[in-house]
């Protein structure tokens, strides 16, 4: 089932690419090869590439206009404003959240897993490849906007 987000980037793409038709190599604005009459189109992205579908278009487009979330620093400031920016251990000062993430790794991990699914469960990052890449949906919906 596609998202709201999804359907405005999969028009966004058809917007920013061109139908081509690979059998005739050409441009087919129409949606039907001059040429030939093929309907089989490729999309055609001007200086990029040619390819079938608009998936790749969307990744392109996300890949130039958005940074992803770097998962590690956004929990880290997540969870900075749930604790002290310091914690003393004996005559040192050290930083809380360095302190979590080095002392228990395998707690860190689970807890940042668990914050990920949180986010998307909400909606607050979106991934278009299976969780391998996410987008902060306040910075998709601004190119999708524009």
């Amino acid at each position: 089932m596609k998202t709201e987000i999804q359907e405005k980037l999969e028009a966004l793409a058809l917007t920013k690419s061109i139908p081509f038709c690979y059998g005739c190599y050409k441009d087919a604005p129409s949606g039907q090869c001059e040429t030939c009459g093929s309907d089989d189109l490729m999309r055609k992205l001007p200086g990029v590439g040619v390819e079938y579908g608009t998936e790749w278009v969307i990744q392109y487009i996300l890949s130039e206009e958005l940074t992803p979330v770097n998962l590690e620093e956004a929990f880290g400031e997540s969870l900075s404003g749930c604790y002290e920016e310091t914690t003393q251990v004996g005559w040192m000062t050290l930083d809380t959240i360095n302190v979590m993430k080095t002392m228990d790794p395998i707690s860190w991990q689970q807890a940042q897993s668990e914050w990920e699914d949180m986010e998307v469960s909400e909606g607050n990052i979106i991934s278009f490849d299976n969780g391998n890449t996410y987008y902060y949906a306040n910075d998709l919906e601004d190119i999708i906007a524009t």
